[in-house]
């Protein structure tokens, strides 16, 4: 007979945490109408042939409220950090003054904050599903058991009802950061 310990409970709790960090990984990448230096997070620059997030190749610092600064270490990277920035989604065209470059963020306008609600949702939709992804496994797995006879329908039962408790926790979690999230965006 399998035994079902707290230790089981705990790697499906570890797992969907990780969707909850990975989702706020994806909300630091939307820009708001602040500079948030998350929103460079993904751009990568091509760093004597390797490629380097911005953060290894330029010190990122926000001085206002709506802008960003990035001062190379090396000043010979200035072109490839400018280059970077605008072949990215960001949206934003950095000045540079051959010392460092900045990045000001505009007010961002009714239309681009309505389409950025819309990529918050479908984040949420794909943190949820994750989430019911996990469920749906540690159910399938522990279903395997009970027809090999090696657990017990009772057992099986509590155990789905403990596991969608814990489903239900974290999809109310991702709900609670998409309306903050969308709150964010939606203030002027």
């Amino acid at each position: 007979m399998i035994e079902i310990t707290k230790a089981d409970y705990d790697s499906i709790e570890s797992k969907m945490d990780k969707t909850i960090h990975n989702l706020g990984e994806n909300f630091n990448t939307i820009r708001a109408g602040r500079a948030n230096p998350h929103v460079l997070d993904k751009i990568t620059v091509d760093y004597y042939g390797a490629p380097s997030p911005l953060n290894a190749v330029a010190n990122i610092q926000v001085p206002e409220a709506r802008m960003i600064t990035l001062a190379p270490w090396d000043p010979s990277m200035l072109k490839e950090i400018e280059k970077a920035i605008q072949s990215s989604d960001l949206g934003i065209n950095p000045t540079n003054d051959g010392k460092i470059i900045r990045l000001i963020f505009p007010i961002l306008t009714e239309e681009r904050r309505k389409e950025l609600v819309k990529v918050v949702k479908t984040f949420g939709e794909e943190a949820k599903v994750a989430i019911r992804n996990v469920r749906r496994d540690a159910i399938d797995k522990m279903r395997a058991a009970n027809k090999k006879k090696e657990l017990t329908d009772d057992d099986l039962k509590e155990y789905e009802e403990k596991v969608q408790k814990i489903t239900d926790k974290f999809v109310k979690e991702v709900e609670k950061a998409c309306e903050t999230k969308e709150k964010e965006l939606m203030e002027i």
